[in-house]
């Protein structure tokens, strides 16, 4: 199990997961507050920051995944892979319009999830049940994601196992996750994220200045994977195989489901419960602009890890699961001590949006399933004590994902997360702007976006994330958002709704501007 244990890159590897731990433990006294309350749990006690905001959503939006999964994806198919740049381009200027109205109208009313602003906003229990049981379900698989990133980077410092064996590692640290966050709550990733994101920017400048160095430029780079790329698809044409849309560029065929696909994951990224927890933990709504202007720094970044993927095809870095390509070359790059201080940073890069997207479920379960719906009249100690509760449920079924489910089923139910997410952006968005739309006419809407792209997914067309339309192929999920867009103007149409009445203007304004 341990005979190819690299034992500098693993002694490294355990200090920095021990310092982070450590702080994660402490971070319960930093901006104390009294934690039985859900407010100081769950959202820090609404007194984040600029600088830690940034960070926090820096290190909950750009995850350990990312490190892995983006530079997989071009390693395995090249230019396509790079949508995640500009999805994570275009996601700030929504932020820094939509997000500031949403943190104004749920700090004045107490909210703390984003259904809690949907049932005030529409009065209607069904749609705030039909909000907060979509954010759960794809998170759910979210979270699993990021115990695949860190599974990775164990199997790359050289543990081997079988069957329940082999995740013992995984195992370990989800435990150690899943202590510090039930005593600290969202203290502990905000503190976690320091460390995290400055490891995360060493290890990626060390990369992108070293690894082409030694491979003779990034021309080399560029010319090596053009080569594997053209290898690829000769093997298939000679095989008498169609040749796959695989490249330095875009086929032509690929560019709409390019431009949607980007489109649509940005409006559905800061839908999920745990951009939502890290934005209104905020200290005020100027504080979620000025992080929405800076925060694109993490874009230069993203673009510089997806070259990662180019550079193990120059690299000659040979891998049947894409998902390998980037430890790999890191361990055969660099010396065995910087090796494990890069892989500890995606380790950590996993701990600190994988303990925010627990607490944000956790948050959106106690008080939008369990709160309305089976005990209303819970206390704020023992709604404090559910949520708690609920976050290490939620880790475990992630675990349970990963220990029963092959990595690939997970990573499908990932990219069908957001198509899930984006049903709900009519209801927020639309209640942010208007009084006109009905709450039955979005849950409707909402019914038949999650029901057309369920099916799309699973469909006929047998593709995750595509559906050919007009001879060319788009999203699936703006294709289901249209439907469910059309629905609820319909319905609203024939049936107006009436808004409830704590929704008015003075909510959507900074709190200087209402005084």
């Amino acid at each position: 199990m341990i005979d190819n244990l690299d034992w500098t890159a693993t002694a490294v590897f355990v200090f920095f997961f021990a310092l982070v731990t450590i702080v994660g433990f402490v971070a319960a006294r930093w901006q104390s507050g009294d934690l039985s309350q859900l407010h100081e749990w769950g959202l820090g006690g609404r007194r984040f920051g600029p600088w830690i905001t940034w960070f926090l959503l820096g290190g909950d939006l750009y995850t350990a995944y990312t490190v892995i999964a983006v530079p997989g994806v071009m390693y395995a198919v090249g230019a396509y892979g790079f949508f995640a740049v500009p999805y994570t381009i275009l996601i700030y200027p929504l932020i820094f319009l939509i997000m500031p109205r949403l943190w104004n109208v749920t700090h004045r009313h107490g909210h703390l999830t984003g259904a809690d602003f949907i049932a005030g906003r529409y009065g209607n229990r069904w749609l705030e049940l039909a909000v907060a049981f979509t954010g759960i379900l794809a998170t759910m698989p979210y979270i699993a994601l990021q115990l695949v990133g860190m599974e990775k980077v164990i199997q790359a410092l050289g543990f081997q196992g079988s069957g329940i064996a082999s995740h013992l590692p995984l195992t370990i640290a989800f435990i150690i996750l899943a202590l510090y966050t039930y005593k600290s709550g969202l203290r502990a990733p905000a503190m976690i994220a320091f460390v995290k994101d400055i490891m995360i920017y060493v290890f990626v400048i060390a990369a992108v200045i070293v690894i082409p160095a030694k491979l003779g430029g990034y021309g080399a780079v560029f010319d090596g994977a053009k080569a594997a790329f053209d290898a690829k698809i000769a093997a298939a044409t000679a095989a008498g195989n169609p040749a796959p849309a695989i490249g330095l560029t875009l086929a032509p065929s690929q560019t709409w489901l390019f431009v949607s696909l980007s489109i649509g994951s940005a409006m559905a990224l800061f839908m999920y419960p745990h951009a939502m927890t890290g934005t209104l933990a905020a200290s005020s709504p100027h504080v979620i602009r000025r992080n929405a202007v800076t925060l694109p720094a993490y874009s230069l970044v993203l673009g510089l890890i997806a070259l990662l993927g180019l550079m193990a095809l120059a690299a000659g870095i040979k891998v049947t699961d894409p998902q390998q390509a980037v430890p790999l070359l890191v361990r055969q790059m660099f010396p065995s001590w910087f090796a494990g201080f890069c892989f500890a940073a995606i380790a950590i890069g996993a701990l600190v949006p994988a303990a925010v997207m627990s607490i944000g479920a956790a948050n959106t379960f106690t008080r939008n399933i369990w709160k309305p719906f089976i005990e209303p009249r819970i206390s704020p100690e023992k709604e404090s004590f559910l949520a708690k509760l609920m976050s290490l449920i939620v880790k475990l079924g992630a675990l349970v994902v990963i220990i029963w489910l092959p990595t690939k089923f997970a990573l499908d139910l990932q990219l069908l997360g957001g198509v899930w997410m984006l049903q709900i952006f009519p209801a927020v968005v639309a209640g942010l702007y208007t009084r006109w739309f009905s709450g039955w006419a979005l849950l409707a809407g909402w019914a038949a976006g999650m029901l057309a792209g369920s099916y799309l997914c699973w469909g006929p067309t047998a593709l995750v994330t595509a559906v050919p339309i007009f001879g060319t192929t788009f999203y699936i999920g703006l294709v289901a958002l249209a439907i469910n867009a059309a629905v609820a103007v319909v319905i609203t149409a024939v049936v107006p709704g009436r808004a409830a009445d704590e929704t008015r203007a003075a909510d959507y304004e900074d709190a200087a501007r209402a005084r």
